[in-house]
């Protein structure tokens, strides 16, 4: 009696522990960074304008993670984060199209992100450098000539041999 009611409880024990998230928050154990959906971020949103056509929105967002069959026009992006553990964080947009004069322009978007009424800059990162102009005596192939006796120097072999024009022989 006492051997069953030990086994009984020790399994019970053990099936109520694996079910717990004790487990999870174990030091040491690495748990991975999991990302999923459309990565979406203030800048792609304010990029949007009205009236854009379909092609100008999937060229900023990216191709969206649900076309509805029942809400054709309706474009759904959605992003989870559940950084190395902690709780998930998710962030939703639905873009709305209109049709006019034939194609779908952009006429509402809604979800976790307001656009802003600033103009898009975007900030460059090029930079103009002036460098000062090397001053070169020969170039590379010269000096590499140059080091088998071949410097150049002998201009009369590659010169072609010409008479003098005052030298002309004139048939008799």
């Amino acid at each position: 009696m006492r051997k069953s009611l030990f086994s009984f409880s020790l399994l019970a024990s053990l099936t109520l522990t694996s079910c717990s998230t004790v487990l999870n928050n174990l030091p040491g154990v690495y748990t991975l960074e999991i990302q999923q959906g459309n990565i979406i971020d203030q800048n792609m949103i304010n990029q949007l304008r009205p009236n854009m056509d379909k092609r100008q929105v999937l060229y900023i967002m990216g191709s969206p993670m649900l076309v509805d069959y029942f809400h054709k026009n309706r474009w759904d992006y959605v992003y989870s984060d559940q950084p190395s553990g902690e709780d998930r964080v998710e962030k939703k947009v639905f873009l709305v199209f209109k049709t006019v004069d034939g194609q779908d322009k952009l006429s509402g978007l809604y979800g976790d992100f307001k656009p802003s009424n600033l103009p898009v800059v975007k900030p460059s990162d090029e930079k103009i450098v002036d460098l000062p102009k090397r001053d070169i005596d020969r170039t590379l192939w010269e000096m590499m000539t140059g080091l088998f006796g071949f410097d150049g120097s002998d201009t009369e072999s590659t010169t072609p041999k010409t008479a003098p024009k005052s030298q002309v022989d004139l048939p008799l």
